[in-house]
């Protein structure tokens, strides 16, 4: 058996349902598969001494998870005030509608096609709430409309789909762009040098006790799949699929239709700059 500390992030073990920081509570989504991994996680975020709760991510339009994220906010005492999204993707914000509708809250996302009310998201917006803080980060990568959220006092950041808890994430091309991506980790890791950032949040997998550890990890993890589909191509493998079957030969098929969509996102970061 591998030792969690010796993974990147160093990944907690146990059970992925329930307080992770002092101001941080996870709902796990009943909907894994190899995508979502144990499922999405919805986090209920507030301060200890408040009545009022923070919802990141309610997830997939499932309406006993949603009323369970209610209820678990209630059973300590919290109402919801505020719903946001990291990204648009349907395991993270389908239920958002719904969501909204049970705890008459507005929703606030990067895309103005997800929000509902007035206010949206941008790079630097600090959204507060019953004395929580939350710093917006721009995460584009993943998605052109990711987000990570910055909980200063509890020196975490929530991640979305721009790190998870294990293993590594899809660059979704066209939406999503790898140059992006790096720029996105990079700021990421000034997060974790600068501001003291140790805990990770995914949206997806275990809580990430070392912020650093795996944002170096990803970083050296797409360079050294760029430099493979950069070698692949040398060697004559020309399109997105044939590179796929040669570079993530020993990743699960049922993984590479999403692995495709992150080839591609490599094979157009590598003309734009003139390396194929």
């Amino acid at each position: 058996m591998t030792d969690a500390s010796t993974l990147p992030g160093q990944p907690r073990g146990g059970v992925l349902s329930g307080p992770a920081t002092a101001r941080a509570v996870n709902v796990l989504a009943p909907n894994p598969s190899a995508m979502t991994l144990d499922g999405t996680n919805t986090w209920i975020l507030s301060e200890p001494d408040s009545d009022l709760a923070v919802v990141v991510d309610p997830g997939p339009l499932d309406d006993g998870h949603l009323r369970h994220v209610v209820g678990t906010a209630e059973r300590t005492g919290k109402r919801v005030a505020l719903t946001l999204l990291t990204h648009g993707h349907p395991d993270h914000a389908e239920g958002a509608a719904r969501f909204a509708e049970l705890t008459g809250t507005k929703v606030r996302a990067l895309d103005p096609a997800l929000r509902l009310g007035d206010e949206g998201l941008a790079a630097g917006d600090v959204v507060t709430v019953g004395g929580l803080e939350l710093r917006v980060v721009p995460a584009p990568g993943h998605t052109a409309d990711s987000l990570c959220f910055h909980l200063p006092a509890d020196r975490a950041v929530l991640t979305g789909d721009t790190v998870l808890g294990r293993g590594t994430t899809v660059v979704a091309h066209p939406d999503g762009r790898l140059g992006d991506y790096l720029d996105t980790l990079r700021r990421l890791r000034s997060l974790t040098v600068d501001d003291g950032v140790h805990t990770v949040l995914p949206g997806h997998g275990p809580v990430l006790e070392d912020a650093q550890g795996a944002v170096e990890f990803y970083l050296a993890h797409r360079a050294h799949r760029l430099a493979q589909v950069e070698t692949a191509v040398e060697d004559g493998h020309r399109t997105p699929s044939e590179v796929v079957a040669h570079v993530y030969a020993d990743v699960d098929r049922s993984l590479w239709p999403a692995a495709e969509l992150s080839v591609r996102a490599q094979l157009e970061y590598l003309r734009e700059h003139g390396l194929i």
